[in-house]
């Protein structure tokens, strides 16, 4: 389902009025398009399920896989860059770099795929823990494996443009599945890889 453009544009012109703008003035006509055009676009994950994102990146590869079979190792893509915003003052979340790996065990995905994956969740109003806990859900839906795990460093508006306004404050989340979770060694690796 598209979104309401119109509705949107309408809903902003009420918002400036409210806050006190001028929405004639030069810098704000077309203000309330260019933020239904930006909603489409940065809100575009909210109409799709895990199963949707799941599906739409469904790429993996099985060959060679008598080499990974014989191990235990990781595959690691470190400092995915995305944006969200915030589902409780829909304020961005910034500055924020995603770590996924998972140990293969039928096969393995595209690298791209996880990096667009990150993206698409990211596409949501959303919690950051949320957004760990999407990607490792699709993740398992597709490479059939639940040893995953997601490592999100973020800023959040909410904190450092309003109410308590701690600028440089960090925000940490992992979410850990299967042996990342069982396995501190291999969890230690992993945060060390991550730094």
């Amino acid at each position: 389902m598209a979104i309401n453009k119109e509705k949107i544009m309408e809903y902003i012109r009420g918002i400036l009025i409210e806050i006190g703008e001028d929405i004639e003035r030069e810098g704000l006509i077309d203000t309330p398009k260019r933020v239904a055009d930006m909603y489409e676009e940065i809100f575009e994950g909210i109409r799709l399920t895990n199963d949707d994102i799941a599906n739409m990146f469904k790429v993996t590869f099985d060959n060679d896989l008598d080499i990974v079979d014989k191990y235990d190792d990781m595959v690691l893509l470190k400092n995915i860059k995305i944006f969200s915003y915030c589902e409780h003052h829909l304020a961005l979340m910034y500055n924020m770099s995603i770590n996924i790996a998972y140990i293969p065990k039928d096969r393995v995905i595209g690298l791209s795929k996880m990096a667009r994956i990150a993206e698409m969740v990211g596409k949501r109003l959303q919690l950051q823990e949320r957004i760990g806990s999407d990607i490792a859900e699709i993740l398992e839906r597709i490479i059939n494996t639940n040893d995953i795990a997601v490592i999100i460093k973020a800023e959040h508006a909410c904190i450092a443009a309003r109410g308590i306004k701690k600028t440089n404050s960090e925000t940490i989340t992992t979410t850990l599945r299967g042996k990342f979770n069982e396995d501190r060694g291999l969890l230690n690796n992993l945060m060390m890889l991550v730094k």
